[in-house]
């Protein structure tokens, strides 16, 4: 992409609201943009990294087995009336939604009240299951403060997985196999040595459910950790583990601040049991259908990658979700700094072309700090008299002078 045809511009001047790490360098870089508390436009910029987080995470759901689906983000009452959620929520976090043509429509915080009606249109034989299906759709949630930029919000895309099965062993085959997966998305989106699943509760669903907890100062959760076992107890339950770890019983636990970016639960009937969701067993029986569910918030993830990955000039971010590889700066060399870019294109190097002429170095460096891309390469007068370029990554002050014919084999090794 060349930088001079991109509409967004980054900014020194943001909003006093803005007072969390993400948002600010998010809003500053031209990311995102801020519509009121907690509702955010996502720029060309943010929506790159936001569509390679969701790719990521759409690879590995289709690893076990997950089939994508879209489900409306508008749901009748009724539907939540049925599973006696509708008085729990309603006073809460949950949004409504009316015109004069529409009553009793609310917009769903989560989808368990859309597909598990759906799922009775097609499952009615245990060879049916298991089954798991997922989806990337806005939810709804009236947080009373957001205050953490992307890492609470009032609108938010979730990707949540419904799993639905004959046994409770089956369910908790599967629900291992999520929990393996999950590690994978958060190690490939750079947050995985970070990041630990915790146990937490299990609401009205079961004794316990999981969070994956990604340590950092910006988060709002306390987490209790076994260094020895790498998994965690929030806050919220620890003492009903007598602050002890959950595996090893070890009491010396690390206590510590921690974002959640993601959360497993085993359903069990619940909700089957509210739509009388069933299916014929071997024996010819009626049998409840057993349900887990598992999501990972969008904008939550991307917010904690920015709150890891750092520094007093702008965002590192790592090289599987950056917007672009590389951030090509030509000062006064546009001529050859667009056959370059021209070269990396056809190679399969994502570019972003800082080609503006009107713009000096120093203002053009610090913008590309900001944005964060993993690669800067420069073309100069100097450079190109040498027959180089110059190549840093981001967030290391060492410069280096290669061919071009070396900075591609490097970028693609």
């Amino acid at each position: 992409m060349y930088q001079s045809k991109l509409f967004t511009k980054t900014t020194k001047n943001i909003s006093q609201e803005e007072q969390s790490r993400n948002a600010q360098l998010l809003v500053r870089g031209g990311f995102v943009d801020r519509l009121t508390a907690g509702v955010y436009s996502f720029l060309p910029l943010g929506l790159r990294v936001m569509k390679k987080i969701e790719n990521i995470i759409r690879e590995e759901m289709n690893k076990v087995d997950g089939q994508e689906i879209f489900m409306p983000a508008l749901c009748p009452r009724e539907n939540y009336d049925k599973t006696d959620r509708y008085e729990i929520l309603a006073g809460d976090i949950l949004f409504h939604a009316e015109s004069k043509h529409t009553k009793n429509l609310v917009l769903n915080q989560s989808h368990e009240e859309v597909i598990t009606p759906l799922m009775k249109k097609f499952v009615s034989s245990y060879k049916d299951l298991p089954l798991a299906v997922y989806q990337f759709q806005d939810k709804f949630r009236a947080e009373p403060r957001p205050k953490s930029g992307v890492l609470r919000g009032r609108e938010f895309i979730m990707k949540d997985l419904y799993s639905f099965h004959i046994s409770q062993d089956d369910l908790d085959i599967y629900y291992d196999k999520v929990t393996d997966a999950y590690r994978r998305i958060f190690d490939r989106s750079g947050v995985g040595k970070e990041t630990y699943l915790t146990y937490a509760s299990g609401g009205s669903f079961s004794k316990y459910s999981h969070e994956f907890q990604t340590l950092t100062e910006a988060g709002e959760d306390i987490i209790y950790l076994c260094r020895d076992c790498q998994v965690a107890v929030n806050k919220e339950i620890i003492e009903d583990q007598a602050g002890k770890c959950p595996l090893c019983a070890k009491e010396e636990l690390e206590q510590l601040k921690s974002a959640e970016v993601g959360n497993i639960f085993k359903l069990g009937t619940r909700f089957s049991d509210s739509f009388n969701l069933t299916v014929l067993n071997e024996k010819g029986e009626s049998s409840p259908v057993i349900m887990g569910c598992y999501g990972i918030g969008l904008q939550r993830l991307m917010g904690t990658i920015v709150e890891i990955f750092n520094d007093d000039k702008g965002i590192i971010w790592p090289e599987a979700v950056a917007p672009f590889k590389v951030h090509l700066i030509s000062l006064d060399q546009n001529e050859n700094a667009n056959k370059l870019y021209q070269k990396l294109i056809e190679a399969g190097v994502e570019v972003l072309f800082d080609d503006r002429e009107s713009v000096g170095a120093g203002q053009k460096f610090a913008e590309a700090d900001l944005i964060g891309c993993p690669w800067r390469v420069v073309l100069s007068q100097k450079t190109t008299t040498a027959g180089q370029v110059e190549i840093k990554s981001r967030g290391d002050e060492k410069v280096e002078y290669i061919t071009e014919e070396a900075l591609v084999k490097k970028l693609l090794g």
